[in-house]
């Protein structure tokens, strides 16, 4: 009987030490630097996006829960989530997406999306008046995390978010990756600089800490304006 209990005793601490101390590819690990090294690695339908996979699933929402008649994107890059976005908005039978940068290098099936449409030569460029005919629109500004650019793009293209929909100020995570210093401070100086001065947006929690307090690669990027 005595034996029968340490046999059973040893096997209880054997299981919990397993479960404690799983073997070394069955762990689980992540941070910051680890998300950061993959997201360069994602793609869509082939095409490099570079986007944070948190991003990408609340993306989706907003897009379906506002149907914003016009997405502004700022900054191209490959095409990879101006694609993402047009295929949505393709799903949902409604909005165009106006895609801002330097100059094009996107493949055909960007280029050639119906709901899609290049501009470039930056976003200093880009004319307000291509947004006078869309009712509700929502802006995602990915340029080049200066600071310079950011408080730029967002003094330009704020006034013209509606009410309800969203700015979003992408790759504050820099930051956090203690890289501020070589982009004057970059996204986090600018949202908190605008944020001070102007009343009308607020940082919407409700995306920033889905996944867990700023887990996003917009960390306080949200900004949601409310009047």
């Amino acid at each position: 009987m005595k034996g029968t209990r340490k046999l059973l005793e040893k096997a209880y601490f054997s299981i919990k030490r397993n479960l404690r101390f799983p073997p070394k590819d069955e762990r689980v690990h992540f941070n910051v630097q680890t998300l950061y090294d993959g997201h360069v690695q994602i793609t869509y339908r082939g095409i490099p996006a570079g986007r944070c996979p948190f991003d990408y699933v609340m993306y989706q929402m907003i897009i379906n829960d506002l149907k914003p008649d016009l997405v502004l994107e700022i900054g191209t890059s490959k095409g990879g989530t101006s694609l993402y976005i047009a295929d949505i908005m393709n799903i949902l039978g409604h909005g165009v997406i106006h895609t801002v940068d330097l100059a094009s290098n996107c493949r055909d099936i960007v280029s050639n999306h119906p709901r899609i449409k290049l501009f470039n030569g930056g976003w200093q460029s880009y004319d307000i008046a291509n947004t006078k005919n869309f009712p509700k629109i929502l802006v995602i500004e990915d340029a080049s995390h200066m600071y310079e650019d950011s408080i730029g793009c967002l003094k330009k293209f704020s006034p013209i978010v509606s009410v309800g929909s969203y700015y979003i100020v992408e790759d504050r995570i820099i930051n956090n990756l203690g890289r501020e210093e070589g982009f004057h401070g970059g996204p986090l100086r600018a949202i908190r600089e605008f944020l001070k001065s102007n009343n009308d947006f607020i940082v919407d929690r409700k995306y920033c800490d889905m996944f867990g307090k700023n887990a996003t690669f917009n960390v306080s990027g949200y900004l949601k304006r409310i009047k």
